[in-house]
């Protein structure tokens, strides 16, 4: 590590030094011995830089370098934020959940009406009132000595939510989790979650995540997810955040026996937005479909860090990310497959599909591929191009303005990964904020009824 990278993680341990008492006070023994594991190991790495290979395109120390304010018990708000806060999508039926800067809303009250046995509350609460499934669970797929983000997101994390599914349960509409940052002060969030599918259940999952505040916000969130035998698993992340916010997302996602799953992240707007997203699949006959959406200008930066493990044979994965960056943007994608020897008869198919709108925006791709079984069908790949001169000359030659043609190529770009999500009015909406993004036409939710500024917050 550099002497600016020493500092920095210096500072952090400092940080967990200061407020063990608080950290370790409302956790049990379980949660705090891996809290332990989990420093002891950042104390070794550090905060990865770009000589770290999984995240050589993003450098993190000058993100925790700036200074941010880190609440160790949860926050009162004069307001109701179910009154104040409206984020619905029209004519979307959820379970809703709101956060607010990492720590369950106390006063939640729509997913009371979850089928019987479903358990959906706050990690800190779930890990005294269950721990039996907690500690089965918990950090066993998003291990504290893998990755310095994750050892860090253990040691310091209170909160965040637990989702149990049991057996044979069907959760009839999606859960929509409201992730909600509003502070007067630079603040960073630790939010940690465990989401548990017993076998041949069902749940989809919508991740909102929106700043109310104009001030500079770093989250690190973690979210383990178990899918068990027949259970089919949906996840979608919506980020839509101001330009001061970083946004770190690592998602750890294990299957079993003929499961089923979705991931499809969209990030539409934030300063600087890292996604991990690691699937082990880890019994025969899985279904793994893994998608991405990302739109930068200005100066952000966007980097997604993909990781499919095929463990066992006779299993089927099915990747593509697309980005679109404009002005001086950066992306990153780092995307590896890898087949065990003994994962025989696997199908697993890699696609990076990048446009550069300016001779300024910069994508670096590297797809990754290894092979250690014989009979398999696998492919990779990655392109970085332009705006296809052809088909816009075509519809300018139909008489569609040039700006409007360059719209219409860039939604049909998007729309390949849109047309994946399997929720409906869902698709229709994001559809909307796709093509507003592309416009430029970026702004607060529109449902949303708080003034979303603050005096106090240092630029």
């Amino acid at each position: 590590m550099s002497n600016k990278a020493n500092k920095t993680t210096d500072k952090l341990v400092a940080l967990y030094e200061d407020n063990k008492a608080d950290l370790f006070e409302n956790s049990s023994d379980f949660i705090n011995q891996e809290r332990k594991i989990a420093i002891d190991y950042f104390k070794k790495t550090g905060i990865p830089t770009t000589k770290n290979e999984s995240y050589k395109y993003t450098d993190l120390e000058p993100v925790f370098a700036n200074g941010y304010t880190k609440f160790f018990e949860r926050q009162k708000f004069n307001v109701e934020l179910n009154k104040a806060f409206q984020c619905q999508v029209p004519n979307l039926d959820t379970y809703t959940v709101l956060f607010s800067n990492g720590w369950f809303y106390e006063k939640n009250s729509e997913y009371n009406s979850l089928p019987k046995g479903v358990i959906l509350q706050s990690f800190q609460k779930a890990s005294k009132e269950h721990p039996e499934l907690v500690e089965k669970y918990y950090s066993k797929i998003a291990k504290p000595n893998d990755d310095s983000i994750v050892s860090l997101n253990t040691a310091l994390s209170q909160d965040g939510f637990f989702l149990y599914v049991p057996k044979n349960t069907i959760i009839d509409k999606p859960i929509q989790v409201i992730n909600l940052l509003r502070s007067e002060k630079d603040l960073m969030v630790t939010q940690r979650n465990l989401v548990v599918l017993d076998e041949n259940s069902s749940a989809k999952l919508i991740i909102c995540d929106h700043a109310l505040s104009i001030c500079r916000f770093l989250t690190n969130t973690v979210t383990e997810v178990n899918v068990g035998e027949n259970a089919i698993f949906d996840y979608y992340n919506l980020q839509k955040q101001h330009n001061l916010t970083t946004q770190l997302s690592s998602v750890f996602i294990r299957q079993k026996k003929n499961s089923n799953v979705l991931t499809n992240t969209l990030s539409l707007h934030g300063k600087l937005i890292r996604n991990n997203v690691s699937i082990l699949l880890d019994d025969e006959g899985c279904e793994s479909n893994v998608f991405g959406l990302f739109l930068a200008d200005k100066d952000q930066h966007i980097d997604n860090y993909t990781f499919i493990d095929h463990a066992k044979p006779n299993c089927h994965s099915n990747e593509l990310y697309k980005g679109i960056l404009d002005d001086e943007a950066t992306g990153g994608f780092n995307g590896k497959i890898i087949v065990r020897q003994d994962a025989q008869k696997t199908e697993a198919l890699q696609s990076n599909k990048n446009i550069l709108l300016t001779d300024n925006a910069e994508m670096n791709t590297k797809p990754q591929l290894e092979i250690y079984a014989d009979d398999v069908k696998c492919s990779h790949g990655a392109t970085i191009g332009q705006i296809d001169e052809d088909a816009l000359f075509y519809l300018r030659s139909r008489g569609i303005n040039e700006k409007e043609a360059r719209m219409m190529l860039m939604y049909a770009f998007a729309h390949e990964i849109l047309k994946k999500i399997r929720v409906d009015s869902l698709d229709v909406q994001l559809i909307d904020l796709v093509e507003s993004r592309l416009r430029g036409e970026f702004s607060k939710c529109d449902f949303c009824n708080y003034n979303v500024k603050a005096a106090n917050c240092p630029k």
